[in-house]
């Protein structure tokens, strides 16, 4: 029978330690970009709905909650 086997081979070279940070926190960082811009896309889609009832009701003023147009 051989002896253990060693926990640590040695340094990693500096591409692997970039591809080890991808793997790493790659996931997390696609997920809160995808999280942005479907909130983004949420936020868009609610404001034309508003804009649709606006017309619909035909008032000009805006709804509570509403800030306007700049709001984020």
């Amino acid at each position: 029978m051989t002896g253990p086997i060693p926990l640590h081979l040695g340094g990693l070279h500096p591409y692997e330690q970039a591809l080890t940070l991808l793997l790493a926190f790659g996931p997390f960082l696609a997920l809160g970009v995808l999280v942005a811009v479907r909130r983004r896309q949420d936020q868009a889609a609610d404001r034309a709905a508003d804009r649709a009832a606006d017309q619909v009701d035909g008032s000009d003023q805006p709804r509570p909650g509403d800030d306007g147009p700049l709001s984020g």
